[in-house]
């Protein structure tokens, strides 16, 4: 939806980026990493096609664009008064994971694997979100 899986990688931002930051802070819970890596490539594909998802990515996508593309210079980093950022984030993990997935998009958003190390404010929340959704919801259904 939104062509956002396209709009993702024009950012640098892949399904297989996306699923290697999700094993780097992938904690055993009756899967091992291999059979883990296989249902977080289908879960993050999955959610990348739903309507609510993409929505809320495409909006992290337009407000990166639109506040971190030179368009408003006194906005540089992560500033600590912006809080949509985190926002849309946690909205992301809990429509896929529920209310624990708030609890690994902490994880994610404050030690930022992998590609999240490389993206801005926006987009690194939000692709937190995915794959904290994602991956929360892994641990759920493995118990």
């Amino acid at each position: 939806m939104f062509g956002i899986k396209e709009r993702l990688e024009k950012k640098g931002v892949t399904v297989e980026d996306m699923v290697s930051a999700a094993l780097l802070l992938y904690v055993p819970h009756g899967l091992s990493a291999d059979e883990a890596e296989g249902r977080i490539r289908v879960m993050i594909t999955k959610h990348l096609d739903d309507p609510n998802i993409s929505s809320l990515l495409l909006g992290a996508v337009l407000l990166e664009e639109e506040l971190f593309s030179g368009r408003k210079p006194e906005l540089t980093g992560d500033p600590v008064f912006l809080l949509a950022d985190e926002i849309i984030g946690m909205a992301i993990a809990e429509c896929i994971g529920g209310t624990y997935a708030r609890f690994e998009f902490t994880r994610y958003d404050q030690k930022k694997p992998g590609i999240l190390s490389r993206l801005g404010p926006f987009l690194d929340d939000a692709v937190a979100g995915l794959i904290a959704g994602c991956t929360s919801r892994l641990y759920s259904e493995c118990c």
